[in-house]
């Protein structure tokens, strides 16, 4: 059984995703991340030699610029820790924008009514089945009878 709320499953097995929950989650990770890596990257920034992230807010801000990888380019690591903050956080970003991204795709354009469409199918699929057993049982007694 899942417990995560994330997904439940229909009577043929499908994964059926509820994205009200996957989009929460995805957004709190990502503020969890930009001002977690942010403090981290204000440490290892301030008061380095040439920095010009001076403040906690200029580096959450670097974070999202690094999450999005646009990179404006106004605020940019100067130390290791910084730069390796930075690399973790184009990573994990680019990953959780493109899956938000793909969940808003999904709303938009209906991706999941293709998913409506193969649960219809399959349910369709398995009422012919049944018939079909059906028939080749009555078919089965026919035939015994004639011999």
């Amino acid at each position: 059984m899942e417990r995560s709320g994330f997904y439940h499953l229909d009577e043929f097995g499908v994964k059926n995703y509820h994205l009200k929950a996957l989009l929460i989650t995805s957004i709190l990770t990502m503020v969890m991340l930009c001002t977690g890596l942010g403090y981290l990257t204000y440490l290892f920034e301030v008061g380095a030699e040439g920095a010009n992230v001076t403040n906690y807010a200029e580096a959450v801000w670097l974070m999202l610029m690094s999450a999005s990888t646009i990179g404006f380019g106004d605020f940019y690591p100067v130390t290791l820790g910084g730069r390796i903050v930075s690399v973790v956080m184009f990573s994990l970003g680019v990953g959780i924008l493109g899956g938000i991204g793909a969940m808003f795709a999904t709303r938009m354009f209906g991706f999941s009514d293709t998913n409506v469409k193969n649960r219809e199918l399959r349910k369709q699929n398995a009422e012919i089945l049944e018939k079909v057993t059906a028939l080749e049982a009555k078919l089965d007694r026919l035939l015994q009878q004639k011999q």
